[in-house]
């Protein structure tokens, strides 16, 4: 169990159901073994190019920057990720940077992890310089729970840094709670707004979280407050482990229909799937007449 004093001092004492507390308190569930949840279950594996290079979508390589977070979210998709065995940061990055150097059809890195912001200023600034060198290279994703749960780490020199760079940056968080989004976090995603960086958010549909309508457009209407916009809402990725927070398909595409019913357009998360080995995040609702049925 791993999560930062700030976020818990957001959960209600005493609440053993607190939607912020059931996302990182480990529980007896998770020992179970549950039919179609994997210790893979997005095809990071046969994605993976090597070195903490993963390569899944055209135009679009995602680099593993750390292993390391600041909180253990208990549905994590990558729980199982082999991290121990990406070798030496330093030797593990520079072949991961030649990999993208050497293949002109990748336009956009993402930084992932774990979570990239965990590096600090110094090696992050290394890191992006580097990439900066490579010519054609357009976006620069920053994908982070930080702002979240650690919102102390978005500096103004933090925000200076991802801003100065020829890149097109995106910053996207993870909220799955409007509870999530307090004062220090709302502060944290002003500061990044303020340096001119776009900033989305992707939720995970997770039972006694947010699988109810009223939580969901709570959450459109606190990200936007604080002004991000809602961009995914993701199907749980089918983890070993993770199965207790599962919401059926049915539900999730009948939250959905609320959702669109009760918000403006641009305050919709896109309700989706991830099925490995397709080239991209498939809507639900096609995932499920194609028969992508995990749940």
């Amino acid at each position: 169990m791993l999560v930062p004093r700030g976020f818990a001092a957001l959960m209600t004492p005493g609440d053993p159901c607190d939607p912020l507390l059931r996302q990182v308190l480990p529980l007896r569930a998770e020992r179970l073994t549950v039919a179609g949840f994997s210790r893979d279950p997005v095809g990071d594996t046969s994605a993976d190019l090597g070195h903490g290079l993963l390569r899944k979508y055209a135009g679009r390589a995602l680099l593993i920057a750390t292993g390391g977070c600041a909180v253990h979210c208990r549905y994590c998709f990558r729980r199982h990720f082999p991290y121990a065995s990406l070798g030496l940061g330093a030797d593990r990055t520079a072949v991961a940077l030649a990999l993208i150097a050497e293949d002109p059809g990748i336009s956009e890195v993402i930084l992932s992890g774990g979570d990239p912001l965990m590096l600090d200023d110094d090696r992050l600034e290394e890191l992006i310089g580097r990439l900066h060198a490579i010519p054609h290279l357009k976006r620069l994703r920053i994908h982070t729970r930080l702002p979240v749960v650690l919102p102390s780490r978005i500096t103004g020199a933090l925000c200076r840094l991802l801003a100065g760079t020829r890149f097109a940056t995106l910053v996207v968080i993870h909220a799955n709670h409007p509870h999530e989004l307090g004062t220090q976090a709302e502060n944290a995603l002003r500061r990044l707004r303020g340096a001119d960086l776009a900033v989305l958010n992707q939720s995970v549909l997770l039972r006694g979280v947010n699988d109810a309508v009223d939580t969901l457009c709570a959450l459109g209407e606190r990200l936007f407050a604080c002004g991000v916009l809602p961009y995914y809402l993701h199907q749980l990725d089918p983890v070993e482990g993770a199965a207790h927070f599962a919401v059926s398909d049915a539900q999730a595409l009948q939250l959905g229909e609320e959702l669109r019913h009760r918000l403006p357009g641009y305050l919709v998360p896109r309700l989706v799937r991830e099925v490995p080995g397709i080239g991209s995040k498939i809507p639900l609702a096609e995932s499920v007449r194609n028969g992508d049925r995990f749940l």
